[in-house]
């Protein structure tokens, strides 16, 4: 008899009504292999150009999210060229590390991309397949039934992935946000998702940032990404949580407030 974490990655196929639709349910099996070197941010770059962003502010006092930031800066003796950076005014040129795309917004993206004219892909990305599945009937009959509503789109987005070397996440996967948590993140990475719960990935001590397909386009091509440098905002928490709390329902509250 197999075991639970065996059958987890028997390999199944999902087939619609017309025999030439075959399409795979995603398992553990059938995951993109990821390659280490792609997620690793170059620290000792990093680290170098944070020093000449230092050198050229002074030395005066940076959060950690500043630290990311200005670590990622494009050419720091061009951008700064006047000697500072003001808080809710200069505007930064970045070098974001990689880009990940859901399914919905990637299609434009992709087609502009395209138009560029170039064989691969300025930085690593990533297409994850899970905005056009909409939770109805359970996961198997949704899945199955966004497959078949959506095969152009699928079927694009995969050889779109295939010919620029992008890796492809397909129907079934799992929600980009976490497959981005648990595959890509890094501390001190700055990265791009088309995707408005792409912060999510900054639990582990990095800068995800939600972006639209344009943007996304920017760094994918290589071209530097323009930020105005944010403001900073102090908070200071007291007490502990009670009852049924969570650090969740704390930065939602936080944010209302905000």
């Amino acid at each position: 008899m197999s075991s639970p974490s065996l059958r987890l990655c028997t390999f199944r196929t999902c087939r619609a009504s017309s025999k030439e639709q075959v399409r795979t349910l995603a398992t553990h099996a059938s995951l993109p292999s990821k390659d280490c070197s792609s997620i690793t941010p170059p620290y000792a770059q990093l680290q170098h150009k944070l020093k000449a962003v230092r050198e050229i502010l002074g030395g005066r006092s940076l959060t950690l999210a500043e630290k990311i930031l200005y670590s990622h800066i494009h050419s720091p003796q061009e951008t700064l060229a006047d000697g500072k950076i003001v808080r809710g005014e200069t505007y930064l040129q970045l070098r974001p590390e990689r880009v990940a795309m859901q399914d919905a917004s990637a299609q434009m993206a992709l087609l502009q991309f395209m138009s560029a004219g170039m064989s691969r892909c300025a930085v690593p990305a990533s297409i994850h397949c899970d905005h056009l599945i909409r939770a109805e009937s359970g996961a198997e009959k949704d899945l199955e039934k966004s497959i078949v509503n959506n095969k152009e789109v699928f079927d694009f987005l995969e050889s779109a992935a295939r010919k620029y070397g992008i890796e492809f996440w397909r129907p079934g996967s799992g929600i980009i946000h976490q497959i981005v948590l648990e595959n890509y993140a890094a501390p001190g990475m700055l990265m791009l998702g088309t995707d408005s719960h792409t912060p999510n990935a900054g639990g582990l001590g990095m800068l995800a940032i939600g972006v639209g397909g344009a943007d996304a386009v920017d760094a994918l091509t290589g071209t530097p990404w323009e930020l105005k440098a944010p403001q900073i905002v102090g908070i200071k928490l007291t007490g502990e949580l009670t009852g049924w709390a969570t650090p969740k329902d704390l930065i939602l509250h936080l944010a209302g407030k905000l």
